[in-house]
């Protein structure tokens, strides 16, 4: 932190995140040819090394994933032992799930483009697999996607803002009632990151909002990247306001770490270095803890395009992160699992969702994968979970793109395949 505050000093900024305190400076173009050469990279992470490209070691690929119909009687591939079926479909973009203390079960319908805005309620009040309620329960809203229920409010995190709401539990509806923002927060830039969720702790006293950068790599200046690519720390009214954790550069799905109390976050690496660059990960999050972006990756490895002194002694602070889940896999969904309806092997380790790739030359991501821990810590490398969401043919088509992963109440996983518009249960058959 001294060394943070000297420089924030000596360069005469006043920005309130260690990654912000060079405003002025800003990533050099995309280079389609670079003139020099860069060398691969091995950094050891928490389960082993991992071997890293060289920069623009192949060409920097755009390949935009077309949706089509899943075959008939086909569905998304599980593990032997597990079923998958349809929890509930026809939605408008289903982004995230979130599970209320009472069991509700609360649906953002939210977009990058064209978004519903909506979020819709589900209720299946005798377990018997169909909802007697299903209907709008919040409308109108900005690109809403984290919700939270803490004591009598309903949050809800819009890109511009955490929003609170009156709320009583066994609420079907909030259509009448008035909203009141508690915080603003930065919106616009790089659209692809809109996405603020928000998770509160044990004692239920905070909330913690991922916000992801509004770039790929500072190239419109770091002014522009103020209170983004990091984790907010807030009191439950909006006060206080903290960067927890800084370098993120789209953290989206958190959790806590059921053995030992850590937080930890998805992150959605940058784009542009070519096939194999930069992968996404994820990561336990320290307090004050910096990650990197948009000046170095997996620690001390410099960006080509952000090359400035001014941010050396910043840089050798960054920090490793714990799991690399592959190149451009759009690694956004986040969960534990608590559940008791997995084999053993489950329990504790990491789903993550991932989107999917548009940054390269064949697709990567498009389904979920598990990453197994022991008394806390990651073990080993993901592994598949659900996957056969590739078409196959041409490589171009998808079935769809998971989202957001939620533990269920019977120990099932709810996979967000959002833009299917449809909600996976992936369930255990003893």
């Amino acid at each position: 932190m001294l060394k943070k505050t000297v420089l924030l000093f000596a360069l005469l900024i006043t920005l309130c995140s260690c990654k912000q305190i060079v405003g002025e400076i800003k990533a050099e173009p995309d280079l389609d040819a670079p003139d020099k050469e860069y060398t691969a990279s091995t950094v050891e992470t928490a389960v082993g090394p991992l071997e890293l490209a060289a920069p623009y070691a192949t060409e920097s690929t755009a390949k935009i994933s077309k949706i089509t119909d899943w075959p008939d009687g086909q569905l998304p591939k599980a593990p032997e032992g597990f079923t998958v079926t349809k929890f509930a479909e026809d939605f408008d973009n289903p982004r995230w799930t979130y599970i209320a203390p009472n069991n509700d079960i609360f649906v953002v319908e939210s977009n990058t483009r064209n978004s519903a805005n909506r979020i819709t309620i589900l209720r299946d009040t005798n377990s018997d697999g169909t909802f007697e309620i299903r209907e709008p329960f919040l409308e109108d809203l900005n690109q809403p996607f984290g919700m939270l229920i803490v004591g009598n409010y309903f949050y809800v995190a819009n890109t511009d803002g955490l929003y609170r709401y009156p709320y009583k539990q066994g609420q079907t509806s909030l259509k009448d009632k008035n909203g009141e923002k508690i915080l603003t927060l930065p919106a616009g830039g790089y659209n692809n990151h809109w996405t603020r969720n928000i998770i509160t702790n044990e004692a239920k006293d905070k909330i913690y909002i991922s916000v992801g950068s509004a770039s790929n790599v500072a190239e419109h200046g770091m002014n522009e990247e103020i209170r983004r690519a990091c984790i907010l720390e807030v009191n439950l009214d909006g006060s206080g306001e903290i960067i927890y954790a800084d370098g993120l550069r789209n953290p989206v799905g958190m959790d806590w770490n059921p053995v030992n109390g850590e937080l930890w976050t998805a992150v959605n690496e940058r784009d542009k270095l070519g096939d194999d660059l930069v992968p996404d990960y994820i990561t336990s999050v320290k307090k004050g803890g910096f990650y990197g972006w948009p000046y170095s990756y997996y620690g001390q490895i410099r960006d080509p395009r952000l090359l400035d002194e001014a941010v050396d002694s910043l840089v050798a602070e960054a920090i490793v992160p714990d799991v690399a889940t592959g190149n451009h896999t759009a690694s956004l969904g986040f969960t534990f699992y608590d559940g008791q309806a997995f084999p053993e092997k489950y329990k504790n380790g990491a789903f993550v969702g991932q989107h999917g790739s548009w940054n390269r030359k064949n697709f990567s991501g498009y389904k979920v994968v598990f990453v197994p821990f022991e008394n806390g810590k990651p073990t080993s490398a993901p592994v598949d979970f659900l996957s056969g969401f590739i078409a196959e043919g041409d490589g171009s088509q998808v079935y769809g793109r998971p989202v957001g992963v939620t533990v269920a109440t019977d120990g099932s996983l709810l996979v967000n395949d959002d833009t299917g518009g449809v909600i996976w249960k992936v369930s255990y058959v003893q």
